[in-house]
């Protein structure tokens, strides 16, 4: 019988044979009692020798080896980095002076097991003081692994950290100038694994095969990571110097790689959907290298649409040690595609652009049949995939670099939206790593929300009826509903003066009184919902402990044409004189472009002396953008763009911040909520085809067609009682009557409000397909005809505006109506309005679909048995939209039991109390994704899916369930070759039903333990 907390020996012993026995390492014994070093000359000679490498280059390769590994002049980074670049591209030698200089391979790349693998224990090695590794791997006698193990009751944090101290230079820090691997691991912890300078913190778990339960985890990640061709290939295709931190590859990041590369083997494109913060950069330079090294041939040009993310990139590949050119125009890029060289470059989308241009169609076509032929294979990687692939700059990205393999890199998922003209472009899925799965693995921060209300009431209705009067006397009635339309929205409201005083107040306090925000390392983003917020928001700051610790940063750069026609002569201040002032006055005599970066930089580096930064869009998304503290949201956000800015918070930054903090103040919420919701479930696209993405492209080009069709019929059906031969007078005479006579201008008003809203729709229309007609099959004659048509329609809406008076110059009334918002409205100190200050954002979304949530709701639901009621209905709703796939039958009649309650609580007036026993019940089964009555043989999720939809049959489910274990190919997911071995199991298993094979197998692509 196994004993429970066995010595750290016994694990020793074990591990060790498992390196004998299963990976096919020789074993070299106890070098206790010996003098060790981290290049063993016996080894490496022995192996040179079967290489067939004369003796002379062998003793200059030795060299140079232990020379490059005890320079005392270099820091261990310099050392190992140096001692990396011999391992992987071989030792330069020179036999005598001025002979020819030979290259000395030190490691068989190509060929892994012709190299010798070994493993020694207890290696004493000597260096400012003794110290003795468990155990040291060996490739050729040079050591790439260093191993430290811990009983079962020790903590794996403990081995961590005696390498960490070991690699100090008052100890034996020479030894690890060849180490490529630092591992630590115990029994029950399992196994961790870094490499030289990794901080405790960021040491890595690997994570394959996580169904597989048939043996420890130290012994299952060792067996995965020191595989002899695992081992080299990680070391020479997944070792990055990057900026002077030594960084070797997350799971995520490695099998995101590897199924790259069989798209890239096979010219195919598609998108690598990686949540933010998990690392794309470094997956950027993974996958660059890679193609360049193993494709004479191939070129690698990565795009970006923001000029901040261009300069980034081309700052992380030289840091990376890769050489990349930054094009400087649209015609340097053109220059450069049509030559040979340089083999990696980076670009803004925008340069595939002419600023010039007034015939598009006509521009297109000269690109199309452009001399401009890209030299060499090309591919090009596209960041922030789901933002710049739809417009004219998609298109011209197209036509001029037709030969080339996209490929698209993402931190949300492609939303609705998005899917079809993103699909288009770069494919299917390559590889996916969800938001949730990078919290489970530590690889980010769990998120924290707050939500805080800070309410507003009019101080005096009487006097701002009067004020309106008085100040619009001499507008009629259609420009005082604009100017009421413009000023009375939602958003203006919430600008009032007061209301962000008291945000300010609250943002004081809280950097007063939160340890993160009060520590030297504390920063927070407040993301205001307009440039002229945030520089309201900013001047409010100047009167408060954080003057000269805040920043704006928007797209803003001032101009004087900016206030041109700015002043209406009544001595008040426009939105755009407020803005450039501000800027004038903090900008001084920098550049905004010099001021944005020196703030952003102490952001980052110094936060003691820049704590809070003021944005509207920029530096919300991208990899450029700042990780913080606290985020801030008082603007209305929603989708890619709201996930993206609170994954600002979600980095790991330090021991001290544990979370991820969001403050809204726009009771973002929902939308929130729905985010989190959308970027941890699975999209539809993984194992779309090619053929799949031109048969969406033919749908939404024949829907955009009709569409516009539609609306150029129904624009000239309102038109066509207009009197011939159709002069401006007479359709002035038609849609306003005579504009002189009040009474006239009310009879027509129908017809100018019919004309408005059709003219909209078509102009809509007509941009979403504008730069593709010829594409929708329009000739070129109807092409013409549209674009005059739409022309026509625009400049007689406008017409008609100005003939009926209908339109109103705002920008006299501006000052104006800024001071009765911040002179009648006034608000309150903040309030909290959500409960869930102890509760990660994860969390509350799986436990708001349980009864007792009701008590963390908002004190104004809470009180409402309805709106809690429907409350607790949408989330138990969401939650079997999102699950239903995995378990259609499950799912289905839980739809059907929620329905059912839903019907009796409001047309059986059901007693509320019993209302909320039924649904606790209902959402207690829908949160655990199963009914209680299972057999108890049932024992994972996948076997439970398979019961409830092989019509209960246990039998059958174990009988499939372990035919998909047994037949199923490793990462069958995605490859239709595999996905047949899979179909003809369940085949066999179900008596030849084909349809019953096609509706099990989209129910096993849900589940996770089939992978």
């Amino acid at each position: 019988m196994d004993k429970i907390g066995q010595s750290e020996k016994t694990t020793q012993d074990r591990i060790v044979r498992l390196f004998q026995e299963e990976l096919g390492y020789s074993f070299l014994g106890n070098w206790k009692s010996r003098s060790n070093s981290n290049v063993e000359s016996t080894l490496l000679t022995d192996y040179l020798k079967r290489c067939k490498i004369p003796d002379t280059q062998i003793d200059r390769t030795l060299d140079i080896l232990k020379r490059t590994a005890t320079n005392y002049e270099k820091t261990l980074y310099e050392k190992n980095k140096e001692f990396y670049s011999l391992l992987r591209y071989g030792v330069p030698v020179k036999e005598e002076v001025g002979e020819n200089t030979l290259t000395i391979p030190v490691i068989d790349w190509e060929n892994p097991t012709r190299n010798d693998f070994a493993i020694a224990e207890e290696v004493t090695v000597y260096g400012r003081a003794e110290k003795r590794p468990d155990l040291v791997l060996y490739v050729n006698g040079i050591a790439l692994a260093v191993i430290e193990l811990k009983s079962s009751t020790h903590s794996i944090g403990e081995g961590i950290r005696q390498s960490i101290l070991n690699q100090r230079p008052e100890f034996i820090q020479d030894f690890f100038s060849t180490v490529q691997f630092i591992f630590a691991g115990n029994d029950t912890e399992g196994l961790r694994y870094g490499t030289i300078e990794t901080k405790e913190k960021y040491f890595l778990k690997w994570k394959e095969d996580v169904e597989d339960v048939s043996r420890l985890q130290i012994d299952k990640y060792f067996l995965k990571l020191c595989n002899k061709q695992r081992l080299l290939e990680i070391t020479h295709n997944f070792t990055l110097f990057d900026g002077g931190t030594k960084k070797l590859p997350r799971p995520h990041q490695y099998f995101a790689i590897k199924a790259a590369q069989k798209f890239v083997e096979r010219k195919e494109g598609g998108i690598i959907w990686h949540t933010q913060g998990s690392g794309k950069s470094i997956l950027m330079v993974f996958l660059a290298k890679w193609i360049l090294e193993n494709n004479p041939n191939a070129r690698v040009a990565i795009i970006t649409d923001r000029e901040e993310l261009d300069k980034q990139i081309k700052k992380v590949f030289e840091q990376a040690g890769e050489k990349i050119y930054r094009t400087s125009s649209g015609q340097d890029l053109l220059k450069q595609l049509g030559q040979p060289r340089p083999r990696l470059l980076c670009s803004l989308i925008h340069k595939f652009g002419r600023r010039d241009v007034d015939d598009f169609n006509a521009f297109l076509n000269e690109i199309k049949n452009s001399s401009v032929v890209p030299q060499g294979e090309l591919f090009v990687f596209v960041d922030e995939a789901h933002r710049t692939q739809s417009g004219k700059l998609q298109l011209l990205m197209k036509a001029i670099l037709k030969t080339a393999v996209f490929i698209g890199f993402t931190g949300t998922p492609l939303l609705k939206k998005d899917k079809k003209t993103t699909l288009e472009v770069f494919g299917r899925y390559i590889h996916t790593y969800k938001f949730n799965e990078a919290v489970e693995d530590e690889v980010v921060l769990d998120l924290m929300y707050e939500a805080r209300d800070i309410d507003q009431r009019l101080s005096s209705p009487e006097k701002v009826d009067t004020w309106f009067q008085a100040k619009t006397k001499g507008l009629n009635n259609y420009q005082k509903h604009e100017l009421k339309k413009k000023w009375g929205t939602m958003q203006k409201v919430l600008s009032s003066k007061s209301r962000m005083e008291k945000i300010v107040q609250d943002i004081i306090f809280d950097f007063s009184t939160k340890p993160i925000l009060s520590s030297e390392y504390g920063n927070a983003i407040l993301v205001a919902g307009s440039i002229y917020e945030a520089c309201k928001y900013y001047e409010l700051f100047q009167n408060t402990e954080l003057k000269n610790k805040s920043a704006i940063i928007t797209s803003y750069n001032p101009s004087t044409g900016d206030i041109r026609t700015e002043d209406t002569g009544e001595n008040t201040e426009t939105e755009k004189e407020f803005i450039y002032k501000t800027y004038k006055n903090l900008l001084g005599i920098k550049s905004t472009e010099s001021y944005e970066d020196d703030a952003k930089q102490s952001f980052i580096e110094a936060p003691v002396k820049m704590k809070l930064l003021i944005v509207v869009d920029k530096l919300l998304t991208g990899f450029d953008a700042p990780s913080c503290s606290y985020i801030y949201l008082d603007k209305s956000m929603q989708d890619h763009g709201l996930f993206q800015a609170i994954c600002r918070v979600n980095r790991l930054d330090g021991e001290e911040k544990q979370f991820g903090y969001i403050i809204d103040y726009k009771d973002l919420f929902k939308k929130v909520e729905n985010a989190v919701a959308v970027y941890t479930s699975e999209m539809d696209l993984t194992n779309a085809t090619r053929e799949d993405s031109e048969i969406i492209l033919k749908d939404r080009l024949k829907t955009a067609k009709d569409k516009l069709e539609n609306a150029l019929e129904e624009i000239e059906i309102l038109c066509e009682s207009v009197e011939h031969p159709k002069s401006l007078l007479h359709y002035i005479q038609y849609f306003c009557g005579n504009p002189e006579v009040p009474e006239e201008l009310r009879d027509t008003e129908f017809r100018r409000a019919s004309l408005y809203k059709l003219t909209a729709n078509l102009v809509r229309s007509f941009s979403n397909i504008c730069n593709e007609l010829e594409e929708a099959n329009f000739t070129s004659t109807e092409i013409e005809r549209i674009h005059e048509r739409v022309e026509f329609y625009r400049d007689l809406r406008e017409t008609i505006r100005r003939a009926s008076n209908e339109i109103i110059d705002l920008k006299s009334y501006e000052a104006d109506m800024h001071f009765l918002i911040d002179h009648y409205i006034q608000a309150d100190e903040s309030r909290k309005i959500s409960r869930f200050d102890d509760m990660a954002l994860l969390d509350i979304i799986e436990k708001l679909g349980i009864a007792k949530a009701i008590e963390a709701l908002p004190q104004a639901i809470q009180v409402d048995h309805e709106a809690s009621a429907e409350t607790i209905e949408n989330n138990i709703r969401q939650k079997i939209i999102q699950n239903h796939l995995s378990d259609p039958a499950f799912y289905s009649e839980m739809s059907e039991l929620l329905f059912s309650l839903i019907q009796r609580r409001k047309f059986e007036a059901l007693n509320y109390e019993t209302y909320l026993q039924s649904i606790a019940a209902i959402a207690m089964r829908v949160s655990k994704g199963q009914n209680d009555d299972l057999p108890k043989s049932l024992k994972s999720k996948g076997l439970r899916a398979l019961y409830n939809n092989l019509g209960k049959n246990e039998e059958l489910a174990q009988k499939i369930h372990s035919a998909i274990l047994t037949e199923k190919p490793d990462g069958w997911k995605g490859n239709e070759l595999k996905e047949r071995v899979l179909k003809h199991a369940l085949y066999k298993a179900l008596d030849k039903n084909a349809e019953e094979v096609e509706r099990i197998f989209k129910i096993l692509v849900e589940q996770p333990e089939y992978e």
